[in-house]
């Protein structure tokens, strides 16, 4: 009777619990039981495991296997467990040394030919093991995501058999090096230029300001005054992510893909879900739960176009994780949560054909068409939403120039944006889009004329408790842009500028 004990990882949102799996072959009648709370997948692993072992001409135990996947009140799922319950048989029946396990954890599912197999959620279970000092072994495809962090050790193997030879040291297997561990600041910028968007200052002007704070933005004009193009050009003035976001936006795609493109790492995500996603899509979920847009969006922009299109209830499932920058899912059998720090950028029509206040008299829609196409946004998440602008159609003469010889690029305005960044790390190491209420009270001091204008706006314009931060947060990023340490009446009325639609309650 022989027990073998090794280590793997389960899979729960974006953490990765160490999972240890016990292998004890006794006496008795011939069996091969898994427990420990094993899922479909990994009860399947059984014949997966046996056939691998046999077709890779190693010994199947004709004795009673019992596999424990410890601890036993988590779930497991997937066949990430197919390779460690082999190991561990191949140890328990003295095929491999069990004293050469313990510096190892073990993740990948198995081909019938014992062939390894990529696998979901690399990243995190490489981060979880990097923390417990130990090597990973993996299937290859899977191994540049695993080595990104750079500091851990990762073996790369195609099949069972290398993963044999390397523990038995008849041929060790080489530490895999990952091309895509680079400088976050050697990451290309995106080809997307802000000069390329003709006109709209004042909608240039709110974006470089959104980029600067970290604060959502609504832009609501016409069709093709250039909404989606100023929201698609956002990353590229904004700042460049550091080497512990980058980890956590890949380690959140690592999730959903079995592999990272090489082309996205470092940089910071652009999600635009489609008007007929639902709520599932956007803020995750299903049996097993896998992060929505919002999480994918992590520590970058998530773009609503046609906002009024979407589901109302669809739109409510961002008022949490706007404030909170989390969202947790809740099953019958298990919790997950997954991070959502993300810029909400949305855009819609001014009425439901979309030419209200067209000089040409181009708009038919009634003023109740009007009002109830507006009223698909509810009041608290417009609350919410940092900056409301107007985007207006463009004048022809601008539209057939060829002159954008006067347009700022993005690295001009990203230049802009990475001081001011600066000088709010420098206070609360946080965007001011993030201050809290008292935080943002004490950065924000106001003199009485300026008190005096944010007071009467308040009542003019019906302003919430939390609109009145909100435009105090927005003004903290314009003097920040300034270099200004105070808030003047000018930070004040341009802030107030970025309200245009807020509705008197």
């Amino acid at each position: 009777m022989t027990l073998a004990v090794l280590y793997s990882r389960a899979s729960v949102g974006i953490q990765a619990p160490l999972v240890t799996v016990e292998t004890h072959i006794s006496g008795g009648l011939p069996g091969f039981t898994i427990v420990g709370l094993p899922e479909t997948a990994v009860k399947e692993s059984k014949d997966r495991v046996r056939s691998a072992l046999l077709n890779s001409k190693f010994e199947f135990p004709t004795s009673r296997i019992t596999v424990n996947l410890a601890p036993a009140d988590l779930p497991k799922e997937g066949g990430r467990f197919d390779l460690p319950i082999a190991i561990g048989i191949l140890a328990a029946s003295r095929q491999i040394p069990i004293k050469s396990l313990k510096d190892y954890e073990f993740a990948g599912e198995l081909a019938l030919s014992g062939e390894l197999r990529s696998i979901y959620g690399t990243l995190p279970l490489a981060l979880g093991t990097r923390k417990a000092k130990r090597a990973l072994i993996l299937p290859s495809i899977n191994a540049g995501d695993a080595a990104l962090p750079g500091d851990n050790t990762v073996y790369a193997a195609n099949h069972l058999l290398e993963v044999y030879a390397h523990l038995t040291k008849q041929k060790p297997l080489i530490p895999f090096c990952s091309q895509k561990t680079l400088d976050i600041n050697e990451i290309k910028p995106s080809d997307l230029d802000l000069c390329d968007v003709k006109g709209q200052p004042h909608a240039k002007r709110a974006l470089e300001i959104a980029a600067a704070g970290g604060h959502s933005l609504l832009m609501v004009g016409p069709p093709g005054t250039g909404k989606t193009m100023l929201a698609m050009r956002l990353p590229s003035i904004m700042p460049s992510l550091s080497n512990e976001e980058a980890l956590e936006v890949a380690a959140i795609h690592s999730l959903v893909a079995h592999k990272q493109s090489p082309l996205i790492w470092g940089q910071r995500p652009f999600r635009a879900p489609h008007h007929t996603a639902s709520a599932v899509a956007l803020v995750g979920g299903g049996s097993h739960p896998r992060p929505g847009e919002i999480s994918l969006a992590h520590h970058g922009v998530l773009f609503l176009d046609e906002l009024p299109e979407f589901e109302r209830q669809v739109l409510e499932v961002l008022r949490e994780p706007l404030e909170s920058g989390s969202i947790l899912i809740s099953r019958a059998a298990r919790q997950a949560e997954f991070p959502a720090r993300f810029q909400l950028i949305a855009a819609m029509n001014p009425c439901p054909c979309g030419y209200l206040g067209d000089p040409r008299g181009k708009c038919q829609c009634t003023l109740e068409q009007v009002k109830r196409y507006r009223a698909r946004i509810s009041g608290p998440l417009l609350d919410r939403i940092d900056m409301h602008i107007e985007v207006p159609a463009i004048p022809s003469d601008l539209l057939i120039s060829a002159n954008i010889l006067n347009e700022e690029t993005s690295a001009d305005v990203r230049e802009r944006v990475n001081q001011a960044v600066l000088k709010q790390r420098s206070r609360f190491n946080k965007l001011n889009s993030k201050l809290s209420n008292r935080e943002a009270q004490k950065t924000c001091a106001l003199d009485e004329s300026s008190q005096f204008l944010l007071n009467q706006a308040m009542e003019k314009l019906g302003l919430s408790a939390r609109s009145y931060h909100r435009v105090l947060r927005v003004a903290r990023t314009i003097a920040d842009l300034a270099e200004s340490e105070h808030l003047t009446t000018e930070f004040i009325m341009e802030a107030l500028s970025f309200r245009r639609i807020d509705r008197v309650n």
